[in-house]
């Protein structure tokens, strides 16, 4: 019997494993799974209704570390997983994404000689500014089984130095979630909430600090925005810490002024997704909307100058504009303008990844 705990540390950890355990319990004659929440990140999106709407496992250990600055977070989380670790002894730690609490649960697993399997393993922005990068790096070189989405993370890997037998191509689990969810996410209600027809708006995110931070910067998109708005309306619904800039810019006056632009608070991930699956184009600093709106064919424009998910720009519907105001409204207003194209579905992403996952993990388990 393989006793594996599998760490998330946020709600988007959360996405991406939930197929995995699934996977796992089907397997409950030769895997006992166990899943630790850090409570790197309180969301309160992430209640009775987040496990229920999404049949999302409610995490069998919480931690309940909270916020901090990354070393304190980092720090927190490794001395609260090292006592799991003693009291339940596991075979594998597994791992998503790039959160602090996955490099943190890394270096604990690995200190404590219990092999670490990596889902999402390989991807580069090559923005080493970028905290997640490092989480990335330390991660991979760790990791004893390397679960890659796509194959330029598998090359990523390998110029790394990584062993091939370590690296394992698996496809992208985020869009296993996608998939299951899509048929719910059609009863959603929220356009009829918002007055909203498909195909007749755009949808937003912004939150990464490169964009929000700065006072020109955020002035700057919103300069982008008023054009943007001009053609469409756009439909923002707004991070707690771009709604706190905002005001601290005293931005706050300007964009609520802006009759095209409708500002909402955030959505739980039904209505997100009923919401940008429905929308013309999507403008966005995230990283896994990038891959949503690839497979969904929906045109996405990235407000990064940079991308640890290229495919989806090499294979997929997305576009890297940075944030300069002239350089988004010149490649949003043609994109308004272009009928949407058929979806380029990258090798693997298929909804079928998280039983690839686990089929790896058991395979080098023998």
């Amino acid at each position: 019997m393989l006793r594996i705990i599998n760490v998330v540390g946020a709600r988007p950890n959360f996405m991406k494993i939930a197929p995995v355990i699934d996977e796992m319990r089907r397997r409950s004659g030769r895997i006992e799974p166990l899943l630790v929440h850090t409570g790197q990140h309180y969301d309160e999106s992430m209640s009775d209704s987040f496990f229920e709407d999404l049949e999302i496992p409610r995490p069998d250990i919480n931690l309940e570390i909270g916020s901090g600055s990354h070393s304190e977070q980092t720090a927190r989380v490794m001395i609260a997983l090292e006592r799991v670790l003693l009291q339940h002894a596991a075979d594998w730690v597994v791992v998503v994404g790039d959160v602090n609490s996955t490099m943190a649960a890394a270096i604990v697993a690995a200190k404590m000689n219990v092999r670490i399997a990596h889902v999402e393993a390989g991807l580069r922005s090559g923005d080493r500014t970028m905290p997640e990068e490092i989480n990335r790096v330390v991660t991979d070189a760790l990791a004893d089984l390397l679960l890659t989405p796509s194959r330029d993370a598998i090359e990523n890997l390998l110029r790394e130095g990584v062993a091939p037998h370590k690296i394992s191509f698996v496809g992208n689990v985020m869009i296993d979630t996608l998939y299951r969810n899509l048929d719910k996410a059609r009863r959603s209600r929220v356009l009829e909430r918002l007055n909203l027809q498909p195909n007749q708006y755009c949808a937003m995110t912004l939150h990464r600090p490169s964009n929000v931070d700065d006072a020109k910067t955020l002035a700057g998109i919103i300069d982008a925005l008023e054009a943007i708005g001009q053609r469409l309306p756009i439909v923002f619904p707004v991070h707690p810490r771009t709604r706190e800039r905002l005001a601290q810019f005293n931005l706050s006056d300007r964009i609520g002024r802006m009759k095209s632009l409708l500002m909402i608070e955030p959505l739980g991930y039904l209505d997100f997704l009923q919401l940008y699956s429905n929308s013309r184009l999507v403008l966005t600093d995230s990283g896994g909307i990038q891959e949503e709106t690839t497979v969904l064919g929906i045109p996405c424009l990235t407000l990064r100058p940079n991308t640890e998910r290229p495919i989806t720009v090499l294979e997929g519907t997305n576009r890297l504009v940075g944030n300069a105001p002239e350089v988004i409204t010149r490649e949003a207003l043609p994109a308004l303008d272009r009928p949407a194209g058929a979806a380029r579905v990258p090798e693997l992403w298929d909804g079928h990844a998280a039983a690839r996952i686990v089929d790896a993990i058991e395979e080098a388990s023998r």
